[in-house]
């Protein structure tokens, strides 16, 4: 990495207040097209792979999602060390950070499925025993996203309410597998969503390739069915501060990391910066 280009955004300060009003934010500048090429071509080789981080669409071969690349890809691993992106975690969270969550969500032309609305943070509280929501999903655009090809939407200050529509504790879900399906676990119901949406408006999450977004644990999100000829792709690596992993998480590791240690945003020559193009 060439230290000398920028690697971070000059106004976190900015940054950290649109993401506390409304639960998300677009960071100003992207991963470089190189490297986003070289991190497409590792998700590709991975999904070619018949492993339990791999998920399929239900009664289907297409991959759907790969889960905790960085824990045995030393390019991913490379990525969520980027100085860059470590730094935009703790201008939001507000100190250290680990990595807590990293998956490739994958939506394959005109067969990639929905997302039903639903907030992360019900996951990681109910099934995990994650306290607070002091995390950051910072969300890399592998491939241009669209209108067409199931893009996120998300409903603007959501992430204030809390959780919302949880169900009965007894009648939840532990199956990791409906945690990651187009089945969810938690969702959201369509009453609620209907008069947040009313109230709050909904933003769809679009751009170009490199192009990153950062989203707050507790928003309401969902995303549609990819009903275009275009695949979309979407790394999502969840940060988490230091001092907020569950105790004891019983979800497969490449779900939850156990590892907690800190990340230092290390430069890798194989991990280009962000690039300094305004988005």
């Amino acid at each position: 990495m060439d230290s000398t280009l920028p690697t971070v955004p000059n106004d976190l300060a900015a940054l950290k207040s649109a993401y506390a009003a409304d639960g998300w934010c677009r960071i100003p500048f992207r991963l470089d097209a190189p490297t986003v090429e070289r991190i497409r071509d590792r998700v590709d080789a991975i999904s070619a792979e018949r492993r339990p981080e791999v998920v399929h669409e239900k009664d289907s071969d297409t991959v759907r999602a790969i889960h905790g690349c960085h824990a045995f890809d030393d390019l991913c691993a490379a990525l969520v060390q980027h100085p860059g992106l470590v730094a935009v975690a703790e201008a939001l969270i507000g100190g250290p950070v680990y990595v807590y969550q990293f998956k490739v969500n994958l939506k394959q032309a005109h067969e990639g499925a929905a997302w039903p609305w639903h907030q992360d943070f019900s996951f990681w509280n109910q099934q995990d025993g994650m306290k607070r929501p002091d995390a950051v999903n910072l969300a890399v655009a592998l491939d241009p996203i669209h209108e067409a090809n199931g893009p996120l939407t998300v409903l603007p200050g959501s992430h204030r309410l809390g959780l919302l529509d949880l169900p009965d504790p007894a009648r939840a879900s532990g199956d990791w597998r409906r945690h990651v399906s187009a089945d969810l676990a938690y969702t959201v119901g369509t009453n609620t969503v209907d008069e947040l949406a009313r109230e709050l408006g909904t933003a769809l999450v679009t751009g170009e390739a490199g192009e990153i977004h950062a989203f707050h644990p507790s928003i309401v999100h969902s995303s549609t069915n990819n009903t275009s000829s275009d695949r979309r792709a979407l790394l999502l690596i969840t940060y988490n501060a230091v001092g907020n992993e569950p105790e004891a998480p019983t979800r497969p590791e490449f779900l939850v990391s156990r590892d907690a240690t800190p990340v230092t945003g290390t430069a890798d020559e194989r991990i280009g910066t962000l690039g300094a193009t305004l988005v």
